[in-house]
């Protein structure tokens, strides 16, 4: 800036971020305080957290001192996961076993990780899809609804599981993963398209709902990730092996690795993320820039 009146040169003065008069992270618009923690005093729960994204981010979370848990459906793969976990990072993490399709199952985890923890201060989603993209002709119609649900029901019934909590102690992040083929169309993601699309709109509707009481909620959306189950599954069948080589192709900036998507996670759930709600954030090496 240049001088003031009268020659006098004048400095701006930053505060820390809590200390800013308004800021989100002391009070929200109606007044109410906000709780938007460090990581290192979150409790955290990641379900699909035994393998790929969710294990890395699970991971970082407890690099960052958070206390977390681990929500999956194969109790064998969680404690591979946890030890895992505790040999990277020198903290112990739980795993409680859930089938999140099932409503009262999932209110059941809720209820135990809240047990465990004391507090839920943010949730991440990584479950995904257990077939390949296929066309959409070649799925059996009787398969349709189940290939849909798998999809969209763990991340909805589990972000209706820690709603309640997250609005009653002021604030939460919930960060949900979905995929890019809820913004671009491409042969063969017909279905899993549909499904992540409704992944994005529930996350975007329930972002605007809860905000006045401090709770986030964000997507990301990647398109191929390297070094996962999901990518294996892919790359075992000619015709998705293929869509995805073309992908690939067109990442110019890297190919997506389970880092990547754990290090996003985990800024969204910080406090240097107070301001960022309602947002589907695609990340995923160039390949696309919807």
């Amino acid at each position: 800036m240049g001088a003031a009146a009268g020659g006098e040169q004048h400095a701006l003065q930053r505060l820390p971020p809590g200390q800013r008069t308004g800021d989100p992270r002391r009070r929200a618009p109606g007044g109410a305080a906000m709780n938007v923690k460090a990581l290192n005093e979150c409790g955290v729960v990641v379900l699909g957290g035994s393998a790929g994204v969710g294990l890395e981010t699970a991971t970082q979370f407890a690099e960052q001192g958070a206390r977390v848990v681990v929500l999956g459906r194969n109790s064998e793969r969680g404690q591979t996961a946890i030890a895992s976990i505790g040999e990277r990072t020198g903290t112990e993490a739980k795993f409680v076993r859930v089938d999140a399709t099932d409503p009262e199952d999932a209110v059941r985890a809720e209820q135990e990780c809240r047990d465990h923890l004391g507090v839920i201060d943010v949730l991440v989603s990584t479950t995904g899809p257990s077939e390949p993209p296929r066309l959409l002709h070649t799925i059996a119609i009787e398969n349709l609804r189940p290939r849909i649900e798998e999809i969209i029901l763990p991340p909805l019934h589990m972000m209706h599981a820690v709603l309640p909590g997250m609005r009653a102690q002021g604030g939460g992040s919930i960060v949900n993963v979905a995929s890019d083929a809820a913004k671009v169309a491409t042969p063969g993601e017909t279905a899993i398209g549909a499904a992540m699309a409704a992944i994005v709109m529930f996350s975007k509707a329930a972002a605007l709902e809860v905000k006045r009481e401090g709770v986030r909620i964000n997507l990301l959306t990647p398109s191929l990730i390297a070094n996962t189950p999901g990518a294996a599954l892919i790359g075992g069948e000619p015709f998705s092996a293929r869509m995805f080589e073309k992908a690939a192709a067109m990442a110019h900036l890297g190919v997506v690795e389970p880092e990547d998507l754990a290090a996003m996670a985990v800024y969204l759930s910080s406090p240097a993320a107070a301001r960022i709600t309602g947002q589907a954030i695609s990340v995923n090496g160039g390949i696309s820039v919807a």
